[in-house]
């Protein structure tokens, strides 16, 4: 099977990116340590650094289809890249004895590498929009009993940006609970679904019938045809650094790491979190000190408002916020009570008649919540955290839902960046599970990246 046509235009518009930056890298290197008397021999490295960048890429993997769009192996290609070019540069430098500016080299690899991630970035949201538009998608054939085949399709179909459209399932004759060994999955009925609906991605939901020499054989005549092979382990919100694939005895076993609850990095995220949020504080005090008036001259009432929460190990500690409500907020909540918008446990009105004027601008953009960075500075809330819970619902918490008080509320989380207030309460749960089990600085700063995008769209606050 061909690849889609998509696939080739993608590649090629990521190579003439890494090009560009390579340029771009070598020209801003060239100028910045030489200005426009430059050496012949320098002319000449710079004219191959793109041929050299280019080939580096593509030894660490940067233009195969499987990653185009989906997870971060694109970005992480070009970080290995970058490393692995320096040191073929370093090493070839001393063998021949060639007298090589090491400014130049700490410029040039650095600015490509910066270069080619802008780029790349560009270009994924460039694919993520056609997607969301049903274009530039796998077709994929989800094979699996009927509850793991349905649990599998809907987390395919629910992230449209990662390229995969299911177009068919392929279930055993006669699925159900008095499924004979008989009926189970065959490969015939798998190939044959395979040609009938032409598609690129077979994707296994975790199935006993179907495992071991079954799926190599599998495998075998799914290569024959051009076509992917996928297989769900059955383990779901795990993130990929927990998982690995190790040979152990001649066979190959997912090995699933323990959640990262070492002092070392507890540590260190501790440390960044006071630092940060010192820092925040002391560039945003002349806003802080603009919106403290706005809430003032706005409505009657206090500036800040303090509420009950529910932190690491379930201790309580005080959250602080700007006023965003009438002062007679609380006692107004039970004749609203039956509109409620929002998820099964909290209320939320997307026009609440409480809510003030400045009130309703400084939610719009999160702002009410930035006297929370001094709740990260006394160590009761982290910058990046499960969301921080009020006492009545730690009491409905089902015996999973604890383990979010394993780590400390967070000023934002993965519950910010992926639909705030529109959130369902499960959904909310799952997300804070979600960065429990998987929690890394790497995670942390890529969630604060996102949130900024989030406040500045205004997306899902009311």
């Amino acid at each position: 099977m061909t690849e889609p046509p998509w696939v080739a235009v993608y590649r090629w518009a990521a190579i003439g990116g890494d090009l560009l930056a390579a340029v771009i890298g070598a020209s801003v290197a060239l100028l910045t340590r030489f200005g426009y008397t430059v050496g012949g021999g320098y002319l000449i490295f710079g004219s191959l650094l793109p041929l050299a960048w280019v080939a580096a890429v593509a030894l660490a993997r940067g233009y195969e289809a499987r990653g185009f769009g989906a997870g971060a192996d694109e970005f992480r290609s070009i970080l290995r890249s970058g490393v692995g070019l320096t040191a073929v540069v370093a090493v070839a430098s001393y063998a021949t004895k060639s007298e090589i500016a090491r400014g130049f080299v700490v410029l040039a690899i650095p600015a490509t590498v910066v270069m080619a991630l802008l780029l790349r970035y560009f270009l994924r949201r460039d694919l993520s929009r056609h997607r969301y538009r049903g274009r530039c998608m796998r077709r994929v054939l989800v094979v699996g009993r009927n509850g793991e085949a349905a649990t599998l399709s809907e987390r395919l179909e629910k992230r449209p940006a990662d390229g995969y459209r299911v177009v068919a399932v392929c279930r055993p004759r006669g699925d159900g609970p008095g499924v004979s060994p008989a009926d189970a999955l065959d490969e015939a009925d798998i190939m044959a679904a395979v040609n009938r609906h032409s598609v690129d991605v077979v994707a296994v939901a975790s199935d006993p019938d179907l495992a071991g020499q079954s799926l190599r054989r599998l495998s075998w005549a799914l290569e024959q045809h051009g076509v992917e092979l996928i297989v769900s382990p059955g383990i779901i919100e795990v993130a990929g650094p927990r998982i690995s694939i190790r040979p152990v005895a001649g066979l190959s076993l997912l090995h699933l790491e323990r959640p990262s609850a070492s002092a070392g990095p507890h540590l260190l995220k501790s440390i960044f979190d006071r630092v940060a949020a010192f820092c925040l504080l002391t560039l945003v005090l002349p806003l802080l000190v603009g919106i403290a008036l706005a809430v003032k001259l706005g409505s009657r009432g206090p500036v800040l408002f303090k509420q009950r929460r529910v932190g690491r190990g379930n201790s309580t500690f005080t959250m602080l916020k700007f006023r965003t409500m009438v002062v007679d907020a609380e006692d107004r909540l039970a004749a609203l009570a039956e509109q409620s918008e929002g998820n099964t446990v909290l209320f939320k009105l997307r026009v609440d008649p409480r809510v003030t004027k400045v009130g309703t601008f400084l939610r719009r953009y999160s702002m009410d919540e930035l006297p929370q960075l001094i709740n990260v500075l006394r160590g009761e809330m982290s910058l990046v955290g499960p969301r921080p819970p009020l006492e009545q619902e730690v009491a409905r918490y089902a015996a999973d839902d604890t383990r979010r008080m394993l780590v400390k509320p967070g000023l934002t989380g993965l519950w910010q960046v992926s639909g705030r207030s529109d959130l369902s309460w499960d959904d909310s749960v799952l997300l804070d599970l979600r960065y429990v089990d998987n929690w890394s600085m790497t995670l942390d700063l890529l969630i604060l990246w996102k949130t900024l995008r989030a406040v500045l769209k205004g997306s899902g606050a009311y």
